[in-house]
């Protein structure tokens, strides 16, 4: 699990930092149909955050509105001093906020190479960086760097989407159903590397179907259902509230 500050030194003070996400009264549609009424959450800077509850719940559209992709119709949501709503998608991401979509945001069309490729488009990363990280992380990459995108295994394609967030290094990474799909060996490799990621600072919101796996990095987790937040605590506590919201 990741630190939530700086600890404290030999007299020394701890300063709490901000939040790195404040969702307040979020609510969000698409068209006609409202799908999240009324959201609260805070998301401490520096933790891993475990979103969880049953297909429908409004995981997924919690996070495209954060991420920028999708306008809320009321509430905000802060990240740092940003407003979203207000801050294209773009100009999120060049400020440092990364989301790996369901489906992994992978170009299919395009080789694994072209695809890193495309993570240099930020800047301030050369494109022999983002291949030695890359590689160096997933060796599989390197082996198939010149295959199509698209005919990866899912865990190659999940990979390959993570490698975004390795290179780049944004201070938010929002992830949604890391493990849909995927062999559990490949998802204890991917979320080991979820860990480390943490552990040297950046703040990651998860979406994930299992809640073992989510709650065994997560330093706090939030349950949602019909599209708000039910309950939010420790890992420890939530498990057995998630459970019971997924049988619900």
């Amino acid at each position: 699990m990741s630190a939530n500050g700086p600890a404290a030194g030999d007299g020394a003070t701890t300063t709490a930092l901000p939040p790195a996400v404040t969702v307040t009264g979020l609510r969000a549609a698409y068209g006609r149909i409202e799908v999240l009424h009324g959201v609260d959450l805070t998301v401490p800077a520096g933790s891993v955050f475990a979103l969880l509850g049953p297909n429908g719940a409004g995981k997924s559209t919690l996070l495209k509105v954060i991420s920028g992709r999708l306008r809320p119709i009321a509430g905000e949501v802060r990240i740092g001093e940003l407003t979203v709503g207000r801050t294209p998608a773009e100009k999120l991401a060049r400020q440092g906020v990364c989301a790996i979509p369901e489906g992994r945001g992978i170009f299919p069309n395009l080789t694994v190479r072209e695809n890193l490729r495309i993570w240099t488009y930020r800047g301030g990363i050369t494109m022999r960086d983002v291949e030695e990280q890359s590689f160096a992380a997933f060796p599989r990459l390197k082996e198939r760097r010149r295959q199509m995108a698209g005919t990866l295994s899912g865990g190659e394609q999940q990979m390959l989407a993570i490698s975004r967030a390795l290179v780049t290094r944004p201070r938010l990474l929002l992830l949604d159903e890391l493990s849909m799909g995927l062999a559990p060996l490949v998802v204890h490799e991917l979320y080991e590397l979820v860990e480390g990621l943490a552990r040297q600072g950046m703040t990651v919101l998860l979406v994930e179907q299992f809640v073992t796996t989510a709650l065994a990095v997560a330093d706090r987790a939030a349950i949602m259902v019909h599209g708000r937040v039910e309950q939010e605590g420790t890992p420890e506590a939530m498990g057995e509230a998630a459970l019971s919201a997924y049988l619900a």
